[in-house]
């Protein structure tokens, strides 16, 4: 570890413009590397190949596949590229953050591909999704992604607890498992009485169900395993909230700082992950 921990400089290559070194050089490099326990932890890469990886991810406006990382970065193995893209999107939600408020509409959707079932609400072998879309003065504010066991209130209203600020306006359909919303001090205005026929009343949230379905097709082909799902939810949160932003070095500011303070992601543990979901 001494090998990486202390080094003299920050390293000037192609992929660190002079915006992501001054961030590493007076933000993150001198306060935050003093010890082991963050993202890199166990790697055996030049952490200015991280820096570069991190500075890459946040410049694409719609996100990077692996093998577009792997060739980017000379990277030899796959396998080396795809670890490193699920350690950097556990590392794009800040622990503790803001819950969303104001007006704010919530509905799911399945993710999943098309496969053979059901449609609706119990369409069996899919993933349910729960968004949060929060209404701006122009169009969607910032959102939450959640994934769910099912549609019943029981996995429904944790989920909206963990995503929207008590006493804000939330607009749903009239499914059941958003009856008990009021009680938990929510204003909850119900949208339409018919959940699954009507116009588009939640334009928001469809919206971003839309956006979100489109981003796992164009930049992961549908290829999102059921385990890392939340991950790849996570990462597109991340994007979308700073979708506006002008600035991609503090894009890369937040995520190198988010990962120094997230604590160790072992590259053997995303592999027994992955190893779980193929079986």
């Amino acid at each position: 570890m001494a090998g990486w921990i202390c080094l003299p400089t920050v390293p000037s290559r192609q992929g660190l413009d002079d915006e992501a070194r001054e961030v590493l050089v007076h933000r993150v490099w001198l306060p935050g590397f003093g010890d082991c326990g963050h993202l890199f932890h166990d790697t055996h890469k030049p952490l200015r190949l991280w820096f570069e990886a991190m500075w890459y991810v946040t410049s694409q406006k719609y996100g990077v596949s692996a093998l577009g990382l792997q060739r980017v970065l000379g990277l030899g193995s796959y396998h080396t590229s795809w670890k490193w893209l699920h350690k950097l999107r556990r590392a794009m939600i800040r622990p503790g953050r803001d819950r969303l408020s104001g007006v704010v509409e919530v509905d799911e959707i399945f993710i999943g591909g098309e496969r053979s079932g059901k449609r609706g609400r119990g369409a069996a072998n899919k993933t349910l999704v729960v968004i949060a879309a929060q209404q701006a003065e122009k169009g969607i504010g910032r959102i939450r992604l959640s994934r769910v066991a099912n549609a019943a209130g029981e996995s429904l209203e944790p989920a909206v607890q963990q995503m929207v600020e008590p006493g804000s306006e939330v607009h749903t359909d009239g499914w059941r498992g958003y009856n008990g919303l009021a009680g938990l001090g929510y204003q909850h205005k119900v949208i339409r009485q018919i959940p699954d026929l009507g116009d588009n009343l939640l334009p928001l949230a469809n919206r971003v169900a839309s956006l979100l379905k489109r981003w796992l097709l164009g930049t992961h082909q549908g290829a999102v395993q059921s385990s890392h799902l939340d991950y790849y939810l996570d990462e597109y949160t991340f994007r979308f909230n700073r979708r506006t932003s002008k600035s991609r070095g503090l894009l890369f500011y937040r995520l190198i700082t988010q990962a120094v303070h997230l604590g160790p992601v072992l590259g053997s543990e995303l592999s027994k992950e992955q190893q779980a979901s193929s079986a």
